[in-house]
């Protein structure tokens, strides 16, 4: 993240004709990040990045909830080909990394008490 001062600093320097890569370098910072302050792609003062990135899971999220709420034991592969189909374009082991991240599958309160019992069948 730059701050203003340092954006200011970066614009005045480009104004006199610095490469990208001199006011990286004088600045210390990536000279990718100088480009996309200067091209206007941040903001000054503000984080860039993942921070601001949208999840391509979250217009799935609600359909994802529902759907492991009515089958806790819904089998991953059958939820990731029906979000395909519902626009989803990430591949299955992001999907399904995304699942245990956000802890998406709820408990199977007969599953549970199965393992308590030593009765687990699934």
């Amino acid at each position: 993240m730059l701050t203003p001062d340092e954006f200011r600093d970066a614009q005045a320097m480009r104004d006199k004709g610095w490469s990208i890569s001199v006011i990286a370098r004088h600045l210390g910072r990536d000279r990718k990040t100088i480009r996309a302050y200067l091209a206007g792609q941040r903001e000054p003062g503000r984080r860039g990045g993942a921070a601001r990135r949208i999840d391509p899971i979250a217009p799935y999220l609600q359909y994802c909830t529902t759907r492991l709420t009515d089958d806790p034991h819904l089998a991953a592969t059958i939820l990731y080909t029906e979000l395909a189909a519902l626009g989803y374009q990430r591949d299955y082991r992001t999907f399904t990394r995304t699942l245990r991240e956000l802890n998406l599958r709820p408990v199977c309160p007969e599953c549970t008490a199965a393992k308590k019992d030593g009765r687990h069948e699934r």
